[in-house]
């Protein structure tokens, strides 16, 4: 994450001490100039000769915060999803109880530790089972493959961008997997064609459904069905129940679609300093996801589609709000509007089609080095189009939906 995108999360949350690593150390010197934060600890800074001492922890209160975690919403401003104790047990305890997770695993965290399938999947499961968890410094898919063979790692669990890097490995056909019981997908619809795939080497590969409001899992597949129920998301975790509502908040009936509500202990506690935006998510206890789904006759469900404008690019939620508002930023650019186009590797990635104020010329070079300073790269558009006008509705608000119909199959990147 760029600096100016953690000095809003910093002040959002009050926070008053940043941790880093060696090579984070200026980042955090940076960081603390725009944003005023009291400490900054590096870990060189940490060591000590003397064996640490015992220390007492009084009884932890299940509701207390756990973590604040910030996911952006459809207005563009990220909200901190506040994630109780009691949140991340139960999300434990519903990985744990799907794919049987035991103090014999090994999982690698191949996912960020800013995104709650770092944290959730199966990072925390794993520790709470007893197990070993490794966490690499980067992601390269051939130290992946050497690290699952070296360590024998038994769960891995990623995005299918992350899925399809390793595939596509040289080593991947000879690689060693005896020691794997499960590849897990999710973050994103995973392609039947790269399911297949990992199936073709002898492992299980199984799809899953989770939310950072919900800490995050919500469905899993099991090992009796990720075979017979390709491209599903699976049944709700144990600790969960699900709703598929119509636009009316009317159950729809099994075949149909609508969108889907989670209730269970694993659902967040709020949105951290935003009372409003709770409270239109969560609605007696059910957490409205604002994502399409469809159920068949056995409870399989499926996703359709997403109800919101978000873009899903490599497993990262992208909020073309929030991307915009960086394009506008530039002093030449009179609108500009951001839609989701299909992309062979991220699955989709951001598109810009932007409108130039009268006698500006401004090259895609010049757009993607000034975004590139603003936000993180997977948010930065594939794409810049330069159009005379945007089309508008009878309100006068650009209207989207027709330029997904214009770009949408014509713009493959």
């Amino acid at each position: 994450m760029t600096v100016e995108e953690l000095e809003f999360q910093v002040k959002d949350s009050g926070l008053q001490t940043v941790i880093v690593d060696d090579g984070h150390y200026h980042k955090g010197l940076e960081l603390r100039e725009g944003t005023g934060y009291q400490n900054l600890v590096a870990f060189k800074d940490l060591g000590c000769s003397e064996p640490p001492t015992a220390i007492t922890v009084d009884e932890v209160d299940t509701e207390a915060p756990f973590i604040i975690c910030y996911t952006s919403g459809t207005t563009g401003r990220p909200k901190g999803a506040v994630l109780t104790q009691e949140n991340m047990f139960w999300n434990a305890l519903n990985n744990t109880l799907a794919i049987d997770i035991t103090s014999k695993d090994k999982s690698i965290t191949l996912l960020p530790l800013f995104h709650i399938g770092g944290i959730g999947l199966f990072t925390l499961p794993v520790l709470l089972a007893g197990g070993t968890v490794m966490v690499p410094e980067r992601f390269d898919p051939v130290e992946a493959l050497h690290m699952i063979e070296q360590y024998g790692v038994t769960i891995i669990m990623a995005v299918p961008t992350i899925h399809d890097a390793i595939r596509k490995a040289p080593y991947f056909e000879t690689a060693n997997l005896q020691s794997v019981r499960w590849f897990y997908s999710g973050g994103a619809p995973c392609p039947e064609e790269l399911i297949r795939a990992f199936l073709a080497r002898g492992v299980k590969f199984g799809q899953g459904y989770g939310l950072t409001e919900t800490s995050p899992t919500v469905f899993m597949l099991t090992e009796d069905d990720h075979r017979r129920k390709v491209g599903s998301i699976g049944k709700p975790a144990l600790f969960t129940d699900i709703r598929i509502v119509d636009e009316e908040g009317m159950d729809v009936p099994r075949g149909g679609f609508g969108e889907l509500l989670v209730k269970g202990p694993n659902v967040m506690k709020e949105y951290w300093g935003l009372p409003e935006a709770t409270q239109k998510s969560l609605q007696n206890g059910w957490f409205a996801t604002g994502d399409i789904v469809t159920q068949d006759e056995e409870g399989f469900v499926y996703i359709a589609g997403r109800k919101k404008e978000m873009i899903i690019s490599g497993g990262e939620n992208i909020y073309p709000l929030e991307v915009e508002k960086v394009i506008y930023e530039h002093p030449d650019i009179e609108e500009a509007a951001v839609i989701g186009v299909p992309h062979e590797k991220w699955g989709e990635t951001p598109l810009a089609i932007i409108v130039l104020k009268a006698g500006a010329i401004l090259s895609e070079e010049e757009l993607k080095a000034f975004c590139s300073g603003r936000l993180a790269r997977y948010k930065v558009p594939g794409s810049f189009k330069n159009v005379s006008a945007l089309p508008k509705n009878a309100t006068g608000k650009i209207d989207k939906a027709t330029l997904k119909k214009i770009y949408w199959e014509q713009e493959v990147i």
